[in-house]
C-alpha cells in the first residue's frame, strides 16, 4: 500500500552501502521506519530527504514492516540545526526524546506540532535552554506523567513557599514538605514559570528572558521529573551534560592567531600611520605653511 505523509526524521541510520533507514515521526501514523536507497550516494536525489531534522512530505510504499520511499518534498531542512554544535545537540535530544517516549505507530498530532515548532524555536535563535525544558513538559504530557504545579498535592495550598516533589509529581507547601524529604525548594521566579509553561504552547513561545539563577533551577526540576517518571538513558542528554561540563554550550568568537611576525609587522604599520599622521596634523597648523606656498 502507498502512503503520503508529512514529518520529521527523528533518527537516521545507515544501511548496507549506499541506503538509509530513517524513522519519521508523523501526524497521523506515529513513527514509521522507512528505507531510503541510495541515500549516502553523492547524487542521490533522495539523500537530502533522509538527513535527520528534516521536514518533508513523503510518499512511499509498503506492506508489512518497514517502508520504501518512492518520492519526497523538503518542506524545511533545518540546515542550521545540523551546522551549529550547540543546535544539533539540543535538536538531537529533542528527537530522541519522541523516538524513545512513544511507542511505534503511537499518533499524537499534539506532540508533532511541539516538536516542529521545538526545531523552529532553535533555528530561530530563542533561549534552547527554555525551550528543551518546555518541550521536556510536553513529553511528560503525552507520556502520562503531566506534574501538578498548581497546589500543593497534599493539602491543596496555594499559598506560601513551595518545593518540587518529583515522586508525587507535583509540589508540596511548607507544611507538608516533610512527607518528601527529596523535595526541592522552588524560587518564587522558578515556579511562576513552571505554572506558565504547563499551560503554554510552543508555538506561542516568544524571545523570554531568564535569570541563570532560575533556569539551572528549572533544569533541576525537569532532570529530576524526567528521571522519575520517564527513566529514560539518552545519549544526546550526555552529550549536552558534557558540552554544559566542558562550557561548550555558549559559541565563542575568536580573533584568527597571528604569529610573532604578523605581530611585529601590525606594530610597525600601525607606528609608522601614526607618525605620517601626526605629520600632517602638524603641518596643518602651522600658520606659516600657507605663506610659504
Amino acid at each position: 500500500m502507498q502512503y503520503r505523509v508529512e514529518g520529521i526524521v527523528i533518527r537516521s541510520t545507515d544501511y548496507g552501502e549506499g541506503n538509509k533507514i530513517i524513522t519519521l515521526f508523523t501526524r497521523t501514523h506515529g513513527k514509521i521506519g522507512i528505507v531510503v536507497r541510495g541515500a549516502k550516494k553523492i547524487k542521490s536525489r533522495h539523500g537530502s530527504l533522509a538527513q535527520l531534522f528534516t521536514y518533508g512530505e513523503y510518499l512511499f510504499f509498503r506492506n508489512s514492516g518497514l517502508g520504501t520511499l518512492t518520492h519526497g518534498e523538503i518542506i524545511e531542512s533545518h540546515h542550521v540545526l545540523r551546522e551549529q554544535l550547540e543546535l544539533t545537540a539540543y535538536s538531537s535530544y529533542a528527537v530522541e526524546l519522541v523516538d524513545r517516549a512513544l511507542q511505534e505507530e503511537d499518533a499524537s498530532a499534539y506532540i508533532y506540532e511541539q516538536l516542529k515548532a521545538c526545531l523552529t524555536a532553535f533555528a530561530e535563535g530563542k533561549d534552547v535552554a527554555i525551550t528543551i525544558q518546555l518541550f521536556e513538559l510536553k513529553i511528560l504530557e503525552a507520556a502520562g506523567y503531566a506534574p501538578d504545579f498548581t497546589a500543593c498535592m497534599s493539602c491543596g495550598n496555594t499559598e506560601g513557599r513551595m518545593a518540587l516533589s518529583a515522586r508525587a509529581g507535583g509540589i508540596l507547601c511548607s507544611r507538608c514538605r516533610y512527607k518528601d524529604p527529596g523535595a526541592m525548594e522552588l524560587s518564587d521566579g522558578a515556579l511562576k514559570l513552571l505554572r506558565l509553561f504547563r499551560q503554554m504552547d510552543l508555538r506561542r513561545l516568544g524571545n523570554i528572558t531568564v535569570r541563570d539563577e532560575t533556569k539551572k533551577q528549572l533544569k533541576l526540576v525537569m532532570r529530576a521529573l524526567m528521571d522519575t517518571h520517564l527513566a529514560l538513558q539518552l545519549k544526546s542528554r550526555s552529550f549536552l551534560d558534557q558540552m554544559e561540563r566542558y562550557e561548550l554550550t555558549e559559541p565563542v568568537r575568536r580573533q584568527p592567531r597571528r604569529d610573532a611576525g604578523e605581530a611585529n609587522e601590525a606594530n610597525a604599520n600601525s607606528k609608522s600611520n601614526e607618525s605620517r599622521d601626526a605629520r600632517d596634523d602638524a603641518r596643518k597648523q602651522d600658520p606659516w605653511d600657507s605663506d610659504t606656498e
